[in-house]
């Protein structure tokens, strides 16, 4: 290799390793944003407002709509919902995951041959990316330990009746509650609406498709996808609170309320893109 090549080579994979290792750094350093604490009680009070009130509509679901919703779907395994059954797998987590994480890899090579404000605007998009993947993530995974726990049948094992459980069975066949595609599309959804919200109703509306294309698959239970939808937008809403603190995407307000950080010439960009590029 002329030496030339393997300089540039160097020094592309040098600014690359740099531009992880802030994006790493920058998660896990404390909390600095001063407001924090209003933040924190903010998201508390919303987070438990929102999981009482979805109790009392799951609780209501499993006893007065779950069983007869089962009645009203077409019989498991029909040859005409073949449209839904590729339908719902667009809210399928490793699905949506691998999607996310590899547009995060692809901006952190783009970004690191880049320099001045187009680093800086990919940065912050990459940032975004960064909260999106880590809010599915944490609400999948979560998720997951719930289903593993609750060992709620599905309404092929249980039928007409709906509390068929196996608690810490860890099967699939008893991994109805909550719902993973429900968990996912709302975190997605959430997630994808706090940094860009004039995409809400579109976002919303994919969740929203995602979770009837499980209730008429006969996959879940209403109550299941109710419970996925609490469990995605919790997720996101506690991640949205850790990226608030650290002063990456977002800006708490002084009632602790948290919103987008909007354009590329804000300072937070400015501090962004000199650190990126500091040695």
């Amino acid at each position: 290799m002329p030496p030339v090549t393997a300089s540039v080579s160097s020094g592309y994979l040098s600014q690359l390793a740099a531009l992880v290792w802030q994006s790493v750094a920058q998660l896990v350093r404390a909390p600095s944003h001063s407001r924090r604490a209003e933040a924190r009680r903010h998201w508390a009070l919303r987070s438990l407002r929102l999981a009482i009130l979805a109790a009392v509509v799951i609780v209501a679901l499993m006893f007065i709509v779950d069983a007869y919703e089962i009645s009203l779907m077409p019989k498991r395994g029909s040859v005409s919902l073949w449209p839904l059954r590729i339908l719902t797998e667009f809210g399928k987590s490793s699905y949506v995951m691998s999607a996310l994480l590899a547009l995060l890899v692809a901006v952190a090579l783009i970004a690191a041959r880049l320099r001045g404000t187009s680093r800086a605007i990919l940065i912050s998009f990459g940032t975004r990316i960064q909260y999106i993947l880590l809010s599915v993530m944490l609400a999948v995974f979560s998720g997951e330990i719930i289903k593993g726990m609750v060992g709620r049948g599905r309404p092929f094992v249980g039928g007409d009746n709906v509390f068929t459980f196996s608690h810490f069975a860890w099967s699939e066949a008893y991994a109805s509650l909550p719902s993973g595609h429900a968990t996912t599309s709302f975190a997605l959804a959430f997630a994808v609406s706090a940094v860009w919200p004039r995409a809400r109703l579109a976002m919303f509306t994919y969740a929203i498709v995602i979770i009837l294309t499980r209730l008429v698959l006969l996959a879940h239970h209403p109550s299941d996808v109710m419970a996925g939808a609490l469990t995605g937008v919790i997720g996101a809403m506690a991640v949205r609170y850790w990226f608030a603190a650290r002063h990456l995407a977002f800006t708490i307000r002084p009632d602790g309320s948290i919103d987008p950080l909007i354009g590329p010439g804000t300072v937070h960009l400015k501090r962004v893109a000199h650190e990126a590029i500091a040695p």
